[in-house]
């Protein structure tokens, strides 16, 4: 076993508990009413679309070509139309919702889903980076770490308002951000020696496909039910303008500079 390997696999728990920074917020305060929620589904919307595109898609075309990430992606797209037609979701959000609030538990559950997928290859990211030089692997942890926020606020604003519970909003937002250690350790117990780039971008592409489903199909449509459709809107330009923040905190983003500058 690599000296680094306990190590590594510490950096991706503590980038993937970043999320329960965000799910604190997102449950300060009392339950959202009808104009709040719609403004912070449109948040999550904006924050799993800009993700999506700007991050998943763009990082995985630069392993697998355009074509073939275009290829995953709509095929993530595809697969996550196929399980929400096959899979009855209404019993689990009955359950657990108030009355009246079903679609916007399942709206949170399914942002949880996609967020907690699309945090798996982080994980591993941040483990193989660590793996090989630990100063590889702070640079990536904190990196996840700082857009993980957002993205547990994301998830615990509907399942707040949807359940009237912080305990329960705070744990699944804090849920998705721990798929980051489960990536690490399985890929550093079981996936290791069966781990390619290809593989990993391929999954990424995919990911980001169904992260851009669920948002269109499921977190936009109840939002504009539950208030403006205006607030819905302003929610996803807000949600996206945390993310590039962040991405140019990070360094993520280069300068274009027009030819002969």
């Amino acid at each position: 076993m690599p000296d680094n390997f306990i190590t590594a696999l510490l950096l991706a728990g503590l980038a993937g508990l970043a999320s329960s920074i965000g799910a604190l917020l997102g449950v300060i305060g009392r339950v959202p009413g009808r104009r709040t929620l719609a403004l912070g589904m449109g948040f999550s919307a904006g924050v799993m679309i800009m993700v999506a595109f700007a991050c998943m898609l763009v990082e995985a075309q630069q392993v697998i070509g355009q074509w073939w990430g275009f290829v995953a992606f709509i095929a993530g797209m595809a697969g996550m139309l196929v399980l929400d037609v096959a899979i009855p979701h209404e019993y689990f959000a009955e359950k657990f919702a108030t009355p009246g609030r079903e679609k916007v538990f399942k709206a949170g559950m399914l942002a949880a889903v996609g967020i907690g997928i699309h945090n798996f290859p982080e994980g591993i990211a941040v483990f193989a980076g660590g793996l090989h030089d630990i100063n590889i692997g702070l640079a990536l942890a904190g990196a996840v770490a700082l857009h993980n926020i957002p993205e547990g606020f994301a998830v615990s604003v509907p399942v707040y308002a949807a359940t009237g519970s912080r305990s329960r909003a705070f744990w699944w937002g804090t849920l998705s951000g721990l798929a980051e250690p489960v990536g690490a350790l399985l890929a550093g117990l079981v996936l290791y020696h069966f781990l390619n780039p290809v593989v990993v971008a391929c999954t990424m592409a995919a990911t980001a496909g169904l992260m851009v489903f669920i948002s269109l199909d499921e977190l936009l449509p109840t939002a504009q039910a539950e208030g403006d459709g205006h607030l819905a809107i302003a929610g996803v330009i807000g949600g996206m303008a945390v993310m590039v923040a962040g991405l140019w905190f990070m360094g993520m983003l280069s300068p274009v500079k027009a030819p002969g500058y």
